[in-house]
């Protein structure tokens, strides 16, 4: 009798700030890369450490780097970075690493340019804000779209989320996108941890798209790593 071996799916990492969110990436893992075993890598000093010294320091993008190289030494061939905090790390380690490398805001970045010139961002940490508005902007220069980007800060909501105060942060992000919404043609929520909120407020907005970078990201990544 002849045995074959076990066909064994390709592994893709997941690397997270936030332990609260894994349930949610291993949800879209398993429903947009079905053919993919995902796992997930956490550090949450990666983003504590950003927002204590207010921007992306030299030491995180290179602890950064490190963790992509054990995701790949553990066999990972495709890498995904859950925290948009990040983006700059993971633009910077893109080129050294030998399999795919994503930020999750990248999907969302793209779609937004195609949705309209001026695009609201909207975030709960400056850290999170800047780098990305940057990605739409650098996007709208790819497709050569014109863009203004409208970028807002949810002051508080980020501590609010710290302290358990959950509901709290969710009307400080609903009343941001009230505030900004009659100015922008599209909204990107800059943070995973803020798509919770939009519920609260969807009946009064203008018909507008609102973007959240998780379904979207894990869409993208899946089109990619099957193109």
């Amino acid at each position: 009798m002849s045995s074959s071996n076990p066909v064994i799916p390709p592994q893709i990492a997941m690397i997270h700030t936030v332990s609260g969110l894994i349930p949610l990436f291993d949800g879209l893992a398993k429903q947009h890369l079905p053919h993919w075993q995902g796992f997930n890598m956490l550090d949450e000093s990666l983003l504590r450490g950003t927002i204590r010294d207010g921007a992306l320091s030299q030491t995180t993008m290179w602890r950064l780097a490190q963790l992509v190289r054990s995701a790949v030494e553990a066999g990972a061939s495709a890498v995904v970075v859950t925290c948009s905090s990040l983006g700059l790390a993971v633009d910077a380690t893109k080129p050294f690493c030998p399999v795919p490398l994503f930020r999750i805001d990248e999907g969302m970045a793209q779609a937004a340019v195609t949705l309209g010139s001026r695009i609201g961002v909207l975030a709960t940490l400056r850290t999170t804000l800047d780098p990305t508005s940057d990605l739409i902007r650098r996007s709208a220069a790819q497709a050569d779209r014109p863009c203004t980007v409208l970028a807002e800060l949810a002051e508080g909501a980020f501590q609010k989320l710290g302290s358990g105060d959950t509901a709290g942060h969710d009307a400080m992000v609903a009343q941001s996108l009230r505030d900004l919404a009659p100015k922008a043609d599209v909204i990107v929520l800059a943070q995973a941890s803020m798509a919770r909120a939009l519920a609260l407020v969807q009946n009064e907005l203008p018909p507008l798209p609102v973007l959240t970078s998780p379904e979207i990201g894990m869409q993208h990544i899946a089109r990619q790593l099957s193109a």
